[in-house]
């Protein structure tokens, strides 16, 4: 007998709710039965976003939600100030690039978070930047960024601040209208532990300056046409209506829970892990700056990476992530974000102990899980 546990920073697991929400049988889109669900589904984005601004759905992964905001906000010939820490915050700089827009980048050692100081710096440089691009969680490298402390620099300044929140929405708080953010994108697949196909992106007054003003070519993408069918209570083109229903029971779910208990069950998993990781001498990839959302994990000498993840997955039925471009077969990454439970991380834990056993790598057997129980049972 086998039996799956996954625990990657995307696709997260479903609930059983979920799955049962996309059995139902499939509706029209354009009735007022779906009208409805779009009406609740609205709420709870703004819900799930801290914001009273518009939350737009794009049928696409999170990408898709990052290239909507790139086309939308610029034009060809503009500046803007890129924060490339991993894999997602250069994706920021190759989609600009795609349409013509020039990345002014801060290159930030990848496991840190970037300094404000040299946001804030950059900015005073340059006046031509309209818009700063940075990650909630980077989830290449486990790094949450202050995204408080950055919309404090943006403010006072006519640039834009655009978040991609698309693994820390759900898992890692982000008061989009209190910390000043202008627009905020995400994915369905991670925090909000649906299956991938929806993207999300939130946008303030002013950067629906920019949209109004950008002559960036769009169609699908395009957030006026958006903005017009939205008014309605409606979507521009065909909705995955499967997808969307699921997501309304997703948002009552977290609803129920509330947002202060989310944040905290999420913390509590990441101290459990990370105590568990220290307890069989493994090395955090991000210490000063980890995410609630995943832990990265140095792989330790003479283990290799890749096999580790490989086995837990294809022999054991357990799917951790390794590492990506520069970290591949470094560093192994543990989810602990969306529809994962206290359980889960014992399981994923048992069975890493198990594999690095198998490997050579000599620890206490049993002292992972010993140190994850022990901050679980202080909750």
């Amino acid at each position: 007998m086998r039996k799956e546990y996954l625990l990657t920073p995307g696709p997260t697991p479903l609930p059983p709710q979920i799955s049962l929400a996309m059995a139902r049988p499939i509706i029209h889109h354009r009735t007022p039965q779906f009208q409805e669900v779009l009406k609740e589904v609205s709420l709870g984005l703004k819900w799930v976003f801290q914001t009273n601004n518009d939350v737009f759905i794009i049928s696409s992964s999170g990408t898709g939600a990052m290239e909507a905001a790139v086309a939308n906000l610029l034009s060809s010939g503009d500046t803007a100030l890129v924060v490339q820490g991993g894999k997602f915050g250069e994706r920021w700089s190759e989609i600009a690039k795609s349409y013509g827009i020039i990345p002014e980048v801060i290159d930030v050692e990848w496991g840190k978070s970037v300094s404000c100081e040299e946001i804030k710096k950059k900015l005073l440089a340059n006046p031509k930047i309209k818009a700063v691009f940075t990650t909630l969680c980077e989830t290449s490298t486990g790094v949450d960024n202050d995204i408080a402390a950055i919309g404090a620099v943006l403010k006072d300044t006519p640039a834009v601040l655009v978040v991609d929140a698309i693994s820390g929405l759900g898992a890692v708080d982000i008061k989009t209208d209190i910390w000043g953010v202008d627009v905020v994108v995400s994915g369905s697949q991670k925090g909000l532990m649906l299956p991938p196909g929806l993207g999300f992106i939130c946008v303030s007054p002013k950067a629906w300056k920019l949209v109004e003003a950008s002559k960036s070519p769009r169609y699908y993408l395009d957030l006026r046409k958006a903005k017009k069918a939205f008014d309605k209570n409606d979507t521009p083109f065909t909705s995955s209506i499967t997808l969307i229903i699921a997501l309304n029971e997703a948002l009552k779910m977290m609803k129920s829970d509330g947002l202060e208990y989310i944040f905290k069950r999420h913390k509590t998993m990441a101290d459990a892990t990370r105590a568990a990781m220290k307890a069989l001498g493994l090395e955090l990839f991000a210490p000063t700056a980890a995410s609630d959302g995943v832990t990265a994990v140095k792989v330790p000498q003479g283990v290799d990476g890749e096999k580790l993840v490989k086995t837990m997955r294809d022999t054991y039925g357990v799917t951790i992530a390794g590492g990506q471009d520069e970290l591949k077969g470094k560093v192994f990454r543990i989810a602990h974000m969306g529809f994962i439970a206290e359980s889960d991380i014992i399981t994923a834990l048992a069975c890493l102990e198990k594999v690095l056993t198998q490997m050579g790598y000599k620890f206490d057997l049993g002292a992972s899980v010993k140190a994850a129980e022990s901050v679980f049972l202080k909750q």
